[in-house]
């Protein structure tokens, strides 16, 4: 049984950030516990095992940036770019720090790695149920909505990759508003 409550999810934000500078590779969990300032039980208890502690982590990153677009979306009175242009700032601010990690776990669900399994589910549908309102909101029929929901997405992630391979983020800012422009109601 693994551990619950505040000190768990310390730990894991703790892990968390330390992944997002470090990497994951194939880290033991004993250099993750030295890494973070806890032992490897620790991290036993609390999550079980390294795959247990990974797939909470690809949990973690991911919900942290459906709540971003969650809350932008609920405003009523914004307009799919206002929206997307915000989510981008929000989003683009926080990769040059979790941008690698995200892509590394990414990589490691194209691999069919066990922990990382979960963004096969959530990495792509549930960010078009939200971005399709949003542009059915703004004019588009339902399935020319997720069609262009999945084309924003699908772009701003290709920006954030290349942002992050090139260090071109100016560049990248430039083609995200691009892309708004040609893609997105106003």
């Amino acid at each position: 049984m693994t551990g619950a409550g505040p000190a768990r999810d310390r730990l894991l934000q703790t892990v968390v950030e330390q992944l997002a500078g470090q990497g994951i590779a194939d880290r033991s969990l004993r250099a993750l516990a030295t890494a973070t300032g806890t032992s490897h039980r620790m991290l036993i208890y609390h999550f079980g095992s390294r795959e247990g502690l990974l797939t909470e982590v690809v949990a973690t990153v991911e919900a942290g940036q459906q709540a971003a677009l969650a809350a932008l979306t609920a405003d009523p009175g914004a307009g799919p770019r206002e929206v997307v242009d915000r989510f981008w700032v929000t989003v683009s601010a926080g990769a040059r720090r979790y941008g690698p990690l995200f892509f590394e776990l990414s990589a490691q669900a194209m691999q069919g790695r066990a922990h990382a399994a979960r963004l096969r589910e959530t990495l792509v549908a549930p960010w078009i149920a939200p971005l399709g309102a949003l542009l059915e909101r703004g004019g588009l029929a339902p399935a020319a909505a997720r069609t262009r929901a999945r084309l924003v997405i699908g772009a701003a992630r290709g920006l954030l990759h290349d942002a992050l391979v090139t260090g071109e983020f100016i560049e990248a800012d430039a083609a995200m508003a691009d892309l708004t422009a040609l893609a997105l109601p106003p």
